[in-house]
């Protein structure tokens, strides 16, 4: 008998603790938003583009060619122009990646019919006629109302090239080269917001040392000039430096203790970085289709990296920069996984799921919580190659879930960040343990209050409740975005498995209360009435 006592208390004891856990995971979470001290500006350039001719990203995904049956303008896709205007691109980072140091711009300008087949040698050896070049990327670029970021050939190219390049470009007096623009169809000189100075080029981009990149960096810096009048003074072209791709701060080291120093003879604005979440190590292995919440869980663990990364370059710039004029840009960064079955693994083609739609919202934010020193940043890539916004074959085009979290996060662009507070919780899957929650909040130009808020937990929803004293809201609607499982994907046939789905929600006595779904990317407006 004493026994029997014994498992009717135990039974009553777990009963008891059954009901705490239960309530304790029903209890929402608690959200301040500090609406009263803004903080800085979340740079709308964190939400630029990479388009390298690389597979198919611009050649079949941009580009198709005037005589094309697929509707177009001047040979550039009317429906990716369309899909991507909907982004509000802030700029778009041209031709490279590896490829921009192999990259001699004269060999795609002029007649198309007279520029020569050369070889991709660093994406698959395969041809490539030049049919996209210069005058052709600046076209896109008008098309979807973005600015360029172009890379110069640092690598196997040289400071005179690079510095023609430029006028070719951006000169508006009549030079040799600004009527030869012309000639080719473009008599006023172009905008180029953003110059690369080189690519890695402590790897592909000429495997230098730092010192020896730092030599290059201070002819180029000097030599390769915007000469449009239009970007002289306070409105001058953004000069960005090759920094690490590593977690180790040597080479950044290096470049800020000259950049501390340096003269008026050379400068830059930017310094790069490069980061991609590659969850089994080099080579990239895991699949971009089949996949369930252990690799969900060890994909997100990996990408949260960012964070970390981030502080210490940081902490190094902080020491020889301490007003952040430099800023942090980072320019590849993203999902890389191993290529689809049957595909060119020079290609980098791989599909797009519910999962790098969470991945992108974790670094978004990362980077809106380092916006004082992050202001610019360029997912890997724009179309058909490793974490793109778009999917195309041949007619037929697809927007990935990378694409609409993209779209939703448009408030966000140039808005002043708002400080919140909440219990992010845990949530674990076997030996990983990740934050439950993770959320942003904003203000846009004209005032109105935006938060992000994801529900990283694959299997259980959340309810959050949202302080919002000091603030004037009254009304919240959004949109979510969530789908049945983790590795669920946009395809061809079933474009519309994942799309965001609008949310309302009423605000009582200064307070909002949200359900979010698992798996879930949720961006509410909190409006004034």
């Amino acid at each position: 008998m004493p026994n029997t006592k014994f498992r009717f208390a135990l039974y009553l004891c777990l009963v008891a603790l059954i009901s705490i856990l239960s309530a304790t995971a029903q209890a929402p979470v608690q959200l301040t938003i500090d609406a009263a001290h803004p903080g800085v500006t979340i740079n709308r350039n964190i939400f630029g583009q990479f388009a390298e001719n690389l597979g198919h990203g611009l050649y079949e995904g941009i580009w198709v060619g005037p005589d094309s049956k697929i509707p177009n303008t001047r040979g550039i896709r009317n429906d990716v122009v369309t899909a991507l205007r909907a982004l509000n691109v802030p700029n778009v980072r041209w031709p490279g990646g590896c490829f921009a140091d192999e990259y001699h711009w004269r060999k795609g300008i002029g007649s198309a019919d007279k520029r020569p087949a050369t070889l991709n040698s660093t994406w698959g050896n395969v041809i490539d006629t030049n049919a996209f070049g210069t005058d052709e990327f600046m076209d896109f670029l008008n098309q979807i109302g973005s600015e360029a970021y172009v890379s110069a050939n640092v690598g196997s190219g040289t400071p005179q090239e690079a510095a023609e390049w430029l006028e070719y470009l951006t000169a508006a007096a009549p030079t040799a080269l600004a009527k030869e623009r012309a000639a080719n169809g473009h008599p006023e000189p172009y905008k180029v917001g953003f110059l690369g100075i080189g690519n890695e080029s402590w790897s592909c981009g000429g495997a230098m040392t730092a010192d020896y990149y730092l030599s290059q960096l201070k002819i180029y810096s000097h030599f390769v000039r915007n000469m449009n009048p239009a970007q002289q003074g306070k409105d001058e072209m953004f000069k960005i430096a090759v920094g690490p791709g590593f977690p180790e701060t040597e080479w950044t080291e290096a470049i800020m203790k000259a950049w501390q120093h340096h003269d008026w003879s050379w400068d830059f604005n930017g310094l790069s970085l490069h980061w991609y979440t590659v969850p089994t190590g080099w080579p990239p292995s895991m699949s971009s289709t089949t996949f369930g919440v252990d690799d969900y869980a060890k994909t997100l663990k990996s990408t949260l990296f960012m964070d970390e990364f981030l502080r210490k370059q940081e902490a190094v710039m902080n020491k020889y920069d301490p007003q952040k004029k430099v800023a942090l840009v980072v320019d590849e960064w993203g999902a890389w996984l191993a290529p689809l079955p049957g595909t060119n693994p020079h290609f980098l083609i791989q599909q797009n799921s519910l999962r790098d739609a969470i991945l992108a919202t974790l670094n978004l934010n990362i980077f809106a919580r380092h916006a004082d020193r992050v202001r610019m940043a360029n997912i890997a890539q724009m179309i058909n190659v490793l974490q793109s916004m778009i999917l195309t074959d041949k007619e037929k085009m697809v927007l990935t879930p990378t694409y609409y979290v993209y779209k939703m996060y448009v408030p966000f662009q140039d808005a002043t960040f708002v400080p919140i507070t909440f219990d992010a919780g845990t949530y674990t899957q076997g030996s990983v343990t990740l934050p439950r929650l993770d959320a942003i909040a904003a203000k846009d130009k004209s005032g109105k209050l935006w938060l992000e808020v994801t529900n990283i937990d694959p299997q259980h929803s959340a309810e959050i409740a949202i302080d919002l004293t000091g603030s004037a809201a009254k009304s919240a609607h959004g949109e979510t975005l969530t789908a049945p499982a983790v590795d669920s994907i946009n395809t061809f046939d079933t474009p519309h498995t994942i799309m965001p789905k609008p949310i309302a929600a009423t605000i009582e006595d200064g307070k909002l209360t949200l359900k979010l779904e698992p798996k879930s990317v949720t961006v509410v407006l909190l409006e004034p009435e």
